[in-house]
């Protein structure tokens, strides 16, 4: 019998899923991480970041009142909803790569034509390990968290990650 990582429940060998929580157990042949730091990111939760209540906006929006929006909250990224849902985020990236110095000519336009659509997003409960690589293939720097329904329930930046790896850092190196 193998013992899910998670809830400890027995599951027979070659299962991908845990048979009492559903967490994946097809990882459990990788190598045992060989420092703390990788271990934490590998069994750590992207709870642990503890994500912010981001600040949320309407498709329709304009754009100046979006980047005023941003400027006032000293943030980088916006989360556009529909319904409780995210449908798209706008960030300064997308501010610099598709408005920059046409800004005068779009700033009256609605945010949905300048917003990144079907952000991707992640549960609370998932591996910061999946955080991380979504972060690094997609070149984001915001990461929506949503609940099991798919409704916004946080947002972590790659800042959460960063404080998050130096606080693990000075303990592993205090160790």
């Amino acid at each position: 019998m193998i013992n899910c990582p998670s809830c400890d429940a027995e599951n027979i060998p070659g299962v991908d899923e845990c048979t009492e929580c559903g967490q994946a157990l097809t990882d459990l042949h990788l190598p045992m991480p060989d420092s703390a730091i990788k271990q934490s990111l590998l069994t750590d939760r992207v709870s642990v970041l503890g994500p912010k209540t981001p600040i949320t906006i309407k498709p329709e929006m304009q754009v100046q009142e979006v980047i005023r929006m941003m400027v006032d909250e000293n943030i980088g990224s916006v989360i556009v909803v529909q319904e409780g849902a995210p449908i798209g985020i706008f960030s300064e990236r997308d501010a610099l790569m598709k408005l920059n110095v046409d800004y005068a000519k779009y700033r009256e336009r609605p945010v949905s034509e300048f917003m990144t659509s079907a952000p991707q997003t992640l549960e609370a409960d998932a591996k910061l390990v999946f955080a991380l690589q979504r972060m690094d293939i997609g070149g984001y720097r915001h990461l929506p968290i949503v609940g099991e329904q798919g409704e916004l329930t946080g947002i972590v930046s790659v800042r959460d990650i960063l404080r998050y790896l130096a606080k693990a850092l000075t303990a592993d190196s205090a160790a």
